[in-house]
This record gives structure tokens, sequence and C-alpha cells, in this order.
């Protein structure tokens, strides 16, 4: 599974037509965001990886999705506004998407089916602390929650796969993206 994850068909935030064939050649760092959850700051970090990497061939790939909670309502236009505004997000974001169930998109079947397990470093399972508060997760392989992580490689192999609350400097990320950038 290399260069087929570039060919699926993928809509920018502003509604132009894209695919994540436009970062050939780029490693890159695909999360599903979303502007109402409680990591909803890992925008922050993750502005702050791309804006230090990107020279070097790095990109992140911002796919808002609404799937978990109702933590994205809001239109491309508010989305956009929220993450520039709030914190000042310059790293691509695309149209809202769903990452779970029947109605998954293309791409996340694509990155599930080659990474199916998200690395984590966190002391306690993340899908753990979504059950203290009464949220029931979902079953592996599906994506658990907003701001879980894939990352790919060059020639647009899936190599990686982090859980949500793997944050932009997190050790295990980091040495994942620079090894990556290395090759």
């Amino acid at each position: 599974m290399s260069a087929a994850i570039y060919e699926i068909p993928v809509k920018k935030i502003s509604g132009d037509a894209s695919s994540l064939g436009e970062f050939a050649g780029k490693v890159v760092l695909v999360v599903n965001v979303a502007s109402k959850c409680g990591l909803t700051p890992q925008y922050e970090g993750l502005e702050k990886l791309y804006a230090r990497l990107k020279d070097q061939g790095f990109v992140i790939a911002g796919f808002p999705a609404n799937d978990f909670a109702g933590q994205e309502p809001g239109t491309a236009e508010e989305i956009l506004s929220f993450c520039t505004g709030t914190f000042g997000v310059d790293f691509p974001l695309f149209e809202k998407i769903s990452v779970v169930g029947e109605g998954k998109h293309p791409l996340y079947a694509e990155l599930i089916a080659a990474q199916p397990v998200a690395e984590s470093s966190a002391a306690v399972p993340f899908a753990d602390n979504l059950r203290k508060y009464g949220i029931n997760p979902n079953e592996a392989p599906e994506v658990l929650w907003n701001f879980e992580k894939f990352l790919i490689s060059r020639d647009g192999a899936v190599v990686k796969r982090f859980s949500p609350d793997t944050t932009a400097d997190d050790p295990i990320l980091l040495e994942a993206i620079e090894a990556e950038l290395a090759k």
C-alpha cells in the first residue's frame, strides 16, 4: 500500500477537488480534527510542528470530523475561521468527512487498513479515559476519537498510527517523523 493513498479524492476546506497526491515526496501527518473537543488545544502544537518542519518536506493534513460527540458541528467557513483565528493554523485543512462507521471516507478506510493499531506513550490507554467520561470507545481498528494521527512516508506508505492523546511534542511521534524525514 503506497501510492494508492495519493489517488483517493478529497476536497480542500475551500471545496476544491484535491488528493494527498499533492504531497507526494513529503512526509504527511493526517489528523482528524475537531473544534470543540478537549483535545482541540493540540492545534497549537501541531501548527508549531508544521512551522518547524515544513521546509524539510513535512506537512500536516487536517480533516475535520464530527463523528465524536458532535465536536465539529461547524461549516467549512466556521472551521477555517476558528482554526486560523484561534490557533493560527497554516497547515492544509480539508472538508469535513466521516472517519468511522459505514459512512467512513475512503481515505480513512485505507489509512485504517494500512495501520490498524495506534501507538501511544500514555500510562493509561485513551480508551480507558473515554470510559471515565461514560463514553463507549470504538472497537479497534476504528478511529478512537478526534486527533488520531497517521504518518505517511514520502512514497505514500502509511507507516505509523498514533492515539488521540499523542501530542505534537511526544517523543514517539517526533522520532517517527524525524526518521521518515531522514529517508
